[in-house]
């Protein structure tokens, strides 16, 4: 009785640790500013994104996200479906990121808005 008692014990500390040493990505949630632009990254991996193009016409997105290190990996789908890299940093509450698709380059500072 012991010895499962210790088992029980041993498998309960192990998935507190296990649970206690996760961190969620700090890019979850819905990211935007004040022109417009917003991108919503979602915990399965996929993104909304509302940018405005050189015009300043709202255009959407949307695909899957990843990141390695401080490169933002952007797998947008669509008519053309590409992938788009960029160099991403957080302070505090603000993201900065550079957005290209469709010949559409836009330097972006986003404020965390939502989770």
């Amino acid at each position: 009785m012991k010895f499962k008692f210790n088992i029980f014990f041993i498998a309960g500390l192990f998935t507190v640790l296990l649970s206690a040493c996760y961190t969620p990505n700090p890019l979850y949630g819905t990211w935007s500013d004040n022109d417009g632009n917003k991108i919503q990254f979602i915990d399965d991996g996929s993104f909304t994104a509302t940018i405005k193009d050189s015009d300043n016409q709202l255009v959407s997105y949307s695909g899957e996200w990843s990141t390695v290190d401080n490169v933002l990996i952007f797998k947008i789908k669509g008519d053309s479906s590409y992938t788009r890299n960029t160099e991403w940093d957080m302070r505090g509450a603000m993201l900065y990121l550079t957005w290209t698709a469709n010949n559409n380059t836009k330097m972006l500072t986003l404020y965390h808005t939502a989770r």
